[in-house]
């Protein structure tokens, strides 16, 4: 995945409608007036939050006779996914190493385990 790939992802999912439109595609296709349904906007504007999801390439819409279904493609989310995971494991370590840190100031000077 490109650097400009990820910042398209990254984009269409820092906007709140959008995420929800996700999780709403995620259990299924949808039509721009059923995903419409729980906003407060219009179909024009919903329809350029699609596009923008189009664009990064979480939806493909389809066309079947007068019925248009959008679908989730979660391939760039794995791709995000992916580039969240590395900062994950730093941050497994840094845990590690605190717990460790903190294992040791129990023990106290001596190595011994502090009387409570």
């Amino acid at each position: 995945m490109t650097v400009d790939q990820l910042s398209r992802t990254f984009g269409a999912l820092a906007d709140p409608t959008r995420r929800a439109i996700l999780a709403r595609l995620s259990s299924g296709e949808a039509s721009v007036t059923e995903l419409a349904e729980p906003f407060a906007m219009s179909l024009p504007a919903v329809s350029k939050h699609l596009k923008v999801l189009e664009r990064a390439g979480l939806i493909t819409r389809g066309r079947e006779a007068q019925w248009r279904p959008c679908r989730l493609d979660a391939g760039p989310l794995a791709d995000v996914a992916g580039w969240v995971d590395r900062y994950r494991r730093f941050w497994d370590a840094s845990f590690d190493r605190l717990d460790e840190h903190l294992r040791e100031i129990q023990r106290g000077p001596a190595g011994s385990a502090r009387a409570g």
